[in-house]
């Protein structure tokens, strides 16, 4: 029981510091952008770096975004082919995707904590940021690890029968919300 009140808790704080993460990023990239175009076409000037930071903070976005949109199943995909065969069959497909998932992932990481050590231990710099380029490089691999923890996270569902696969259900979802919507008119 203890057990399970602790990884409750990790996985929420993990949860919303990838909320918290996503919703600074988005607010730092309109902010910056917007500032750089009202000075450059106000005031003829600008900032150098801005253009290097949102093309990092839109990396660091995409990536923290992946693993997000694994947890929540809002990936859409073509998932007609699978839908034709029972539950037990459409989980199979599901446990696969995510095998092929943690293999990918598993493959990212090792490469981006190759590649970011070598940054590392290179020690160059960003272009027109002042930091050290392993640092905006380093959410490859925070980014991989979030999106394997994901994969097993799903993978955990789906055996345990409470998901049958790794995409959204549109459809369904609708269906859902405006039969929810009617059944509270009435």
């Amino acid at each position: 029981m203890a057990a399970k009140g602790w990884r409750a808790r990790l996985g929420a704080w993990i949860e919303a510091a990838e909320q918290v993460a996503i919703a600074v990023l988005l607010a730092a990239m309109v902010l910056v952008t917007f500032v750089q175009v009202v000075l450059r076409y106000v005031f003829n000037s600008g900032f150098l770096w801005a253009v290097e930071f949102t093309t990092f903070a839109f990396a660091w976005l995409v990536l923290f975004g992946v693993s997000y949109g694994v947890k929540h199943a809002v990936h859409l995909g073509v998932d007609a082919f699978v839908r034709l065969f029972p539950t037990a069959v459409q989980r199979a497909f599901g446990l696969l995707a995510v095998l092929a998932g943690l293999a990918y992932a598993g493959i990212m990481f090792a490469g981006a904590w190759d590649y970011v050590g070598k940054l590392y231990r290179i020690g160059i710099h960003a272009t027109d940021l002042p930091v050290p380029r392993w640092i905006p490089y380093g959410i490859l691999v925070v980014g991989t690890a979030l999106l394997f923890l994901r994969l097993v996270q799903a993978g955990v569902r789906i055996v345990r029968g409470e998901r049958t696969g790794l995409l959204a259900d549109e459809a369904r979802g609708t269906i859902r919300e405006i039969l929810g919507e009617e059944a509270g008119e009435r």
